[in-house]
C-alpha cells in the first residue's frame, strides 16, 4: 500500500517541476504537439477518405454483380483487356431472358455531354443511358418528381432524371420539373431530381452530376459504335445467393458469346467487395507510409523530451541527493521523473488533439470529406503521449535513481 503514497508524492514533485519551469516546458511540449497533430490528421483524413469512398460505393450494391468489358481495377495487364469486344444491348436482353424471374438485369451506357439551361451551363456531365429497373439496382430515389418509368424506354422519350449538383448549377432556385434543358444537341425534359449522395473526394464519380436518360434514346440520340460499350448490373435476390448468381452470369455470358470450354472469359465480372478490397490495400499502403513519416515528428518530439529531462536531472541532483539520504528510495526517484516526463508529453498530447479537432472542423465545413476526430483516435493519441514520455524519461530517471546521495549531496 505503501507504493500509493509514493506514487502522489511523485506526481507532487513532478508537477511542482513543470511548473517552475514554464518556459522550458512549453517548448519541450512543443515536439510532441506537432507530432500528436501529424499522426492524430493522418489518421483523421484516412477515416473522412474512408467515410466518402464508402458513402459513394453505397450505391454500387452489395448484392449486385457488374458485367463489363473491363475489369474496374486494371494495373499492368491493361494491353489484354483493350481487344475485347464491347458489350452490346443485345447481349444485355439476352441475359435478362435467361434470367427472367430470377435476378433483374439492368443495361447501362453513359459518355459525357455539355448541359446547358438557358444562360447556364454545365462541361461534361456523365449522361447514363438506362431503364425503369436503375433505383432498384442504385437504392437512389428522386428526392422530387419521378424515376424514368417503362414507356419512357419504350417509347424513347426525352426524359432526363439530373442529379442534385446538376439541379443546384443550372437552375438555382428554380423548380427544375418539366423544364428543357439540352444534352449536347438534344433537347430532354426534366422529370425528377435525385437525392443528393455527396462528391466523391477519391477521384472516382461524383454521382450528383449524372443525368439519367431512357436507354433507348441514349442510343438514338447519342449512338455511334464508340458509344456503345454497354455495362450490365445483375441483382441477387439476397447477398448470401451472390456467389451462385455469379457462376450463373459467367455462364450464361460464355453461353451467349458462343465461347468453347478451352477459351478464356472476353469479359469481367466486377463486385463491390473486390472494389473495397483494393481501395483498401491502396489506402492502407498509403496510411501506413503517412503514419511512418508522421511519428518521425513524434519521435523527434520524444528525444527533446529526454534531453530536457537529462538537464532536469543534472539541476536537481543535490535534491535527489537530500531525499536519499532522508531515506527516498530509487523508485521514488525513477517514478518522479517518469511521471514529470509523462506528464509534459500528456500535455503535449491534449493540446495536440485539441489542435487537431479544429483541423478536423475545418476540413468537414469546407465540404472535401466527412473528417471528425474519432473517440478512438483521441484516446490512442492520449495513450501514445504518455508511452512517448514514459519511454524518453526512463534512461535520465534511471541516471538519477542511480545516483550515489553522498556524490550527490557533493554535487554544486
Amino acid at each position: 500500500m505503501k507504493l500509493i503514497p509514493d506514487t502522489v508524492e511523485s506526481l507532487k514533485i513532478a508537477w511542482q517541476a513543470i511548473t517552475a519551469n514554464k518556459a522550458r516546458g512549453a517548448l519541450t511540449t512543443l515536439g510532441i504537439i506537432i507530432g500528436i497533430v501529424a499522426v492524430t490528421t493522418t489518421m483523421t483524413v484516412f477515416n473522412g477518405m474512408q467515410s466518402s469512398f464508402r458513402q459513394g460505393a453505397g450505391a454500387i450494391g452489395a448484392d449486385v454483380i457488374y458485367v463489363s468489358r473491363m475489369p474496374w481495377i486494371v494495373m499492368n495487364d491493361w494491353f489484354l483487356y483493350r481487344n475485347r469486344p464491347n458489350l452490346t444491348i443485345s447481349e444485355a436482353q439476352q441475359l435478362e431472358d435467361a434470367f427472367q424471374g430470377r435476378a433483374i438485369v439492368n443495361p447501362t451506357i453513359n459518355t459525357r455531354r455539355d448541359l446547358r439551361y438557358r444562360s447556364s451551363t454545365m462541361e461534361g456531365v456523365t449522361v447514363i443511358g438506362t431503364t425503369e429497373k436503375m433505383p432498384v439496382i442504385t437504392n437512389r430515389m428522386p428526392e422530387y418528381g419521378r424515376f424514368l418509368m417503362e414507356f419512357d424506354v419504350r417509347y424513347k422519350k426525352n426524359a432526363a432524371i439530373i442529379g442534385y449538383d446538376v439541379a443546384q448549377d443550372l437552375f438555382d432556385q428554380v423548380n427544375p420539373i418539366n423544364k428543357e434543358i439540352n444534352i449536347g444537341r438534344h433537347r430532354f425534359r426534366v422529370a425528377g431530381v435525385l437525392e443528393e449522395q455527396g462528391g466523391n473526394t477519391m477521384g472516382g464519380p461524383n454521382f450528383d452530376r449524372q443525368v439519367f436518360v431512357p436507354i433507348s434514346t441514349f442510343v438514338r440520340a447519342f449512338g455511334g459504335r464508340r458509344f456503345m460499350d454497354v455495362d450490365v448490373a445483375v441483382k441477387a435476390p439476397s447477398i448470401a445467393a451472390l456467389r451462385d448468381l455469379e457462376y450463373e452470369v459467367i455462364g450464361e455470358m460464355r453461353n451467349i458469346r458462343k465461347l468453347r470450354p478451352t477459351e478464356d472469359d472476353n469479359f469481367s465480372i466486377n463486385k463491390l467487395d473486390s472494389l473495397l478490397g483494393a481501395f483498401n490495400n491502396i489506402v492502407g499502403a498509403v496510411l501506413g507510409i503517412g503514419l511512418l513519416v508522421t511519428s518521425i515528428a513524434l519521435f523527434v518530439g520524444g528525444i527533446g523530451v529526454m534531453n530536457i529531462m537529462f538537464v532536469s536531472v543534472t539541476e536537481r541532483t543535490r535534491e535527489i541527493g537530500i531525499r536519499k539520504a532522508i531515506g527516498a528510495k530509487r523508485r521514488s526517484i525513477l517514478m518522479q521523473f517518469l511521471f514529470e516526463s509523462a506528464a509534459i508529453c500528456l500535455l503535449g498530447g491534449l493540446i495536440g488533439i485539441a489542435i487537431s479537432a479544429a483541423v478536423a472542423g475545418a476540413i468537414n465545413a469546407s465540404g472535401m470529406m466527412p473528417a471528425s476526430l474519432s473517440p478512438g483516435i483521441m484516446i490512442a493519441a492520449i495513450i501514445i503521449s504518455v508511452i512517448v514520455g514514459v519511454f524518453a524519461g526512463f534512461v535520465p530517471a534511471y541516471k538519477g535513481a542511480k545516483l550515489d546521495p553522498i556524490e550527490a549531496l557533493r554535487y554544486e
